[in-house]
């Protein structure tokens, strides 16, 4: 039985049981939204920084989710593909995935309806040094026990479309299971550490990749344009995880979403300053969408 073991436990969120569920739980609580939320979840955005940073955008989805559906079936979780470079999206399609509170079960069988589409190819192997859907496992391990998982990494490529299409069609072939598409992402790396420093260094250039350069991102994700925000993402630079983004706003349409729903938007720097800490020069932008 393949197990896929946990690799930034204690990097990005507590490594052991009882602190991560309570770290889980301070994640979920700590910010409120009060908007009216659509009456049935298809897919939603989430960041994949260490907790302390995004842990609160990402537990904002998920909880909102639970607010709409008790119980959910599979989470595909598109991710970011940090350092995996192919032309097509690879499933992690068999086995376990394990972090602090447990292991949780890959759904096999939707796994296999991907690869047949021709959109993914199997390859567990480039998930083992990726975090950006690990980061998501615990909230959806807590918050729903017995729910299974697709990973599902997707480089910035026009493939990306496609495999979003294709899940969306193979979810809606199914009436008795629950099945929400998850994108992970963060927005702009602004700063000398991520050598991207188009508006030059200090607290406007800042603002610019919060105000300006993440927007651009957001509003194309709001307004369910993928192929324009995979271009603009090209262009910007505004996402590590475009790809992932893409396909879950092309799968959410396939189920009928029209449009997406903002919870929040921040970045490092704020979160930050927010704890006490002192203004730098870099920063990354994070946010979370719900469809």
């Amino acid at each position: 039985m393949q197990i896929r073991k946990a690799i930034v436990a204690d990097q990005f969120y507590p490594g052991q049981h009882d602190s991560c569920i309570e770290q889980t739980k301070e994640c979920l609580d700590k910010i409120s939204y009060e908007k009216p939320l659509p009456e049935t979840v298809t897919a939603g955005i989430v960041p994949h920084a260490g907790w302390m940073f995004s842990g609160d955008l990402a537990g904002l989805l998920f909880s909102k989710i639970k607010e709409r559906h008790d119980t959910i079936h599979t989470f595909i979780i598109f991710g970011a593909a940090h350092g995996y470079f192919g032309n097509i999206s690879a499933i992690c399609d068999s086995g376990y995935w394990e972090t602090p509170l447990g292991q949780i079960a890959i759904n096999e069988e939707l796994a296999e309806s991907v690869i047949n589409s021709g959109t993914a190819i199997s390859d567990p192997q480039v998930h083992n040094s990726e975090h950006s859907i690990e980061v998501q496992v615990p909230f959806i391990q807590y918050l729903f026990p017995g729910s299974k998982i697709l990973p599902i990494l997707v480089p910035p490529r026009e493939n990306a479309i496609a495999i979003g299409e294709a899940v969306g069609t193979i979810i809606s072939q199914d009436k008795e299971k629950k099945i929400i598409c998850i994108a992970s992402t963060d927005l702009t790396h602004y700063g000398p550490r991520y050598g991207f420093i188009p508006m030059g260094i200090g607290q406007n250039a800042l603002e610019w990749a919060h105000k300006v350069n993440d927007m651009k991102f957001i509003e194309l994700a709001l307004k369910m344009e993928p192929e324009e925000l995979l271009n603009n993402s090209a262009e910007n630079g505004n996402a590590c995880g475009p790809g992932a983004v893409a396909a879950a706003i092309a799968a959410a349409k396939k189920l009928g979403s029209q449009k997406g729903l903002l919870l929040g938007h921040t970045n490092s720097n704020e979160v930050l300053l927010n704890i006490g800490g002192q203004a730098g020069n870099d920063s990354v932008g994070y946010a979370s969408i719900i469809y």
